[in-house]
């Protein structure tokens, strides 16, 4: 039974922001700040239920309240399962976690030139490697997941934006996503689809230059044999997936449109698609293109 919209208002919300050294939290953070998040930083675990209290004490004022809690913080691994289950019970608490591949992480360490916090005298790989172990169980069982790979700080903060800005009613937020198969594979996506069944406009003279945001490309791309089909049968499968995902309080996913470049068919059927699926109760459609401007 859904919630009167006046208790609903008074009811805060309680975010936990962790994961992996260097995948972002400090952008995530800034993110939810600038929403109008209360935002408390370098959090040790112990302190979370206090938190939760003073949330629920000020709820009228405080609404929103993320917690960033870190490797350094004293007793997450062993505590943080059992204070995360007790949170969840007594309110509205979710977990944020962001990770990164290995290879990245190493890079953005590099190039500030700082220590891995569980380095001590290894490698930054054996510090990344050791915080990754302890991290899984977290991981496993966090509500939401940022892979930051592939995104900038610009591109985390719109991604945190979209998952937690006020939108209406929506109990939902989707992202449509193009990207071009060239460029690998999304890590952090619900679904996949690949419109390389359909003809590639870029061995079209005068359409190779232009992208699935032109009106042309996009006629083209949509007069295609199957290409309404498609959008039609997948639209028609994602709207009971998405009345699932509010059901289940599942509150973003991201759903990733591929093509060659990512520059014309996924961009093209991803625009289509958000406006088949606007009018989806409950839901807010997002679209963003990754791999957009690239080649």
């Amino acid at each position: 039974m859904a919630e009167p919209a006046d208790q609903a208002q008074q009811e805060g919300e309680f975010l936990i922001v962790t994961g992996m050294s260097g995948a972002g939290r400090t952008t995530a953070a800034n993110a939810l700040e600038d929403l109008g998040w209360y935002v408390v930083d370098n959090l040790p675990p112990q302190i979370l239920r206090p938190l939760l209290e003073l949330t629920d004490m000020g709820a009228g004022n405080l609404p929103k309240i993320a917690a960033v809690v870190d490797v350094r913080g004293p007793g997450l691994f062993d505590d943080f399962p059992d204070v995360a289950r007790a949170l969840r019970a007594r309110g509205s608490v979710k977990v944020l976690y962001l990770d990164a591949s290995d290879d990245v992480l190493v890079r953005r360490f590099e190039s500030v030139r700082r220590p891995h916090p569980l380095q001590g005298d290894g490698t930054l790989l054996d510090g990344i490697r050791a915080e990754r172990m302890r991290l899984a169980p977290i991981r496993e069982s966090a509500d939401l997941l940022i892979d930051t790979s592939v995104l900038n700080i610009h591109q985390l903060a719109t991604q945190v934006s979209e998952m937690f800005s006020e939108e209406g009613a929506a109990r939902h937020r989707v992202t449509l996503l193009s990207f071009g198969f060239k460029y690998g594979l999304p890590t952090d996506v619900d679904h996949v689809a690949d419109m390389r069944f359909l003809p590639n406009p870029f061995w079209q003279e005068e359409l190779r230059a232009l992208t699935g945001t032109d009106d042309a490309v996009r006629d083209y791309v949509l007069a295609r044999p199957g290409a309404a089909e498609f959008l039609d049968a997948y639209a028609q499968t994602l709207r009971p997936v998405l009345e699932g995902y509010q059901r289940e309080n599942k509150s973003h996913s991201t759903i990733a449109i591929g093509c060659t470049g990512g520059k014309h068919r996924s961009v093209a059927m991803s625009e289509e698609l958000a406006r088949r699926l606007a009018d989806t109760p409950g839901v807010a459609v997002n679209v963003r293109h990754r791999d957009l401007g690239r080649e």
